[in-house]
């Protein structure tokens, strides 16, 4: 089980996931959990997030690692979607796996933009997230998360993506959301990886570190004790509402 969430921001790409690995004896029977690793960053540029089985995940890793090699990202964004699909597809045939196992997300940069593109569960074809729609979430978590992003948007973000500093934020204060509501198979520590300009014209990506996430998640819990705080305001207590935010995370590190 697996919650993913992908932004797509003004200024970059921020993905983020769980760290939950069910073992089964088979479909219907669960028997332990384990931490696991769902967030891959390939030479420092590419993104990789996935859901579903943890051996078709390792060979769309191996697929998209080898396309890095063969500089296929710097085709056409709408391309390198295509044909990460078909590679993917053929690779997962060739050893008889039915449709519906795996979905993924992936970031990185064509024609100098960022590009968040979500192979989909159902049939692994690739949907680009773009200005109309720059979130996406993935895995069993996404009926507790989707809803939640959509309050993100109504209430923060209105019409625009956010800048990456604020995208991080937000995918924490979401993983988190998911991993303290979700009945089994979502859990911590929370893993997050960006892609955005890191100085001197050079484009990385790079997974936050444990100091990073906490500076984060201070920042969640700080709102939601201010938000718990406004029924103070609906009881007429509008003086005792006195809570302090944290200082927000910095933007560079």
């Amino acid at each position: 089980m697996t919650i993913l969430i992908g932004v797509l921001c003004q200024d970059g790409v921020v993905v983020g996931a769980d760290s939950s690995a069910t073992f089964g004896a088979g479909p219907q029977y669960k028997t332990i959990e384990q931490k696991c690793k769902k967030v891959e960053v390939i030479d420092e540029k590419v993104i990789v997030a996935g859901t579903g089985q943890v051996g078709l995940g390792q060979r769309f890793n191996y697929v998209v690692q080898e396309y890095w090699k063969e500089k296929g990202f710097q085709k056409h964004y709408l391309e390198v979607g295509r044909e990460l699909s078909a590679k993917c597809i053929s690779n997962f045939a060739s050893s008889q796996v039915a449709k519906g196992q795996y979905g993924s997300l992936l970031a990185y940069t064509a024609g100098g933009k960022y590009h968040l593109c979500e192979f989909a569960i159902s049939d692994f074809q690739p949907e680009f997230k773009d200005s109309n729609m720059w979130y996406v979430s993935m895995g069993s978590g996404q009926l507790i998360v989707d809803p939640f992003l959509g309050l993100l948007r109504k209430v923060f973000w209105g019409d625009s993506p956010p800048r990456c500093n604020e995208g991080i934020f937000y995918v924490a204060w979401a993983l988190q959301h998911a991993i303290e509501l979700n009945p089994g198979g979502i859990n911590e520590p929370m893993q997050i990886a960006v892609l955005q300009l890191a100085g001197a014209g050079n484009i990385k990506a790079r997974c936050l570190n444990e100091q990073e996430l906490s500076e984060h998640l201070d920042h969640v819990r700080g709102v939601n004790e201010y938000l718990a705080k406004y029924k103070d305001i609906l009881q007429g207590r509008i003086g005792d509402v006195d809570v302090k935010l944290p200082e927000p995370p910095t933007k560079e590190k």
